[in-house]
């Protein structure tokens, strides 16, 4: 924590397709909403001086949706990287990105790649995409990190604690969350930072993750870190 602002803000985006669906759009459309409502809370994230939020943007569990939905979230990440990359560079905002990677179509991939390639200097905000995570898998392949190092005499059993199996996380290098918020309605982690999440403070929206303002995070925040800080922002 950084006073009263937490420095890491993780953030499941639900409720898009509803939202899409709610006003007669398609689920997909709601997406695209949702990468609107993203883009301000990155715009927040940097005036409060936040130094990182990851944005859970698709989930392991993600693949059993329709297939058209899926093709567009997999197009999602080429066409809003290609749109946005310049200005993350320009703000100094890192890209990082969370999850089994490997599996993704290769035009997703690449997108995801580019960017924090081309962003991997900067040290501003870090932007850190939860894409194609699970938390249970992200255990697992951690699980399966140490085991290596200890296959190959590069680890000690009596090495292991809780510090270096963070390491192995996929957010290994990065501070656990203080605050992780859900919109849309629904009281539960979905799978999400499980390990990283042991300590963190819990907040949820019934807003529907388009609707989802500036504002309505920094009231987030306002609320659930308010001993010493003032409600004027």
């Amino acid at each position: 924590m950084n006073g009263s602002i937490p420095d890491h803000v993780a953030i499941i985006m639900d409720g898009n397709g509803r939202w899409g669906k709610q006003r007669g759009l398609t689920r997909s459309e709601g997406h695209y909403a949702g990468v609107q409502a993203m883009e301000q809370v990155i715009d927040a994230g940097i005036e409060l001086g936040i130094k990182v939020i990851t944005l859970y943007a698709f989930s392991s569990e993600n693949w059993s949706r329709p297939k058209d939905e899926v093709n567009y979230l997999m197009h999602l990440p080429v066409r809003y990287f290609k749109q946005k990359l310049p200005e993350f560079i320009r703000r100094n905002c890192q890209i990082r990105i969370s999850g089994n990677i490997a599996t993704l179509p290769a035009a997703t991939k690449d997108a995801l790649l580019k960017a924090v390639d081309q962003t991997k200097s900067n040290d501003g905000i870090i932007v850190n995409f939860a894409f194609n995570y699970g938390g249970r898998a992200d255990i697992v392949q951690a699980v399966c990190g140490v085991l290596r190092e200890v296959k190959n005499n590069n680890l000690s059993i009596d090495d292991i604690n809780e510090e270096l199996f963070h390491d192995y996380l996929y957010t290994g290098d990065l501070p656990d969350p203080d605050l992780i918020i859900r919109t849309g309605g629904e009281k539960r982690v979905s799978n999400f930072l499980l390990w990283q999440s042991s300590m963190s403070m819990f907040y949820f929206s019934d807003v529907y993750f388009p609707d989802f303002t500036k504002d309505m995070l920094k009231e987030a925040i306002y609320s659930s870190f308010n001993k010493g800080m003032t409600a004027d922002w």
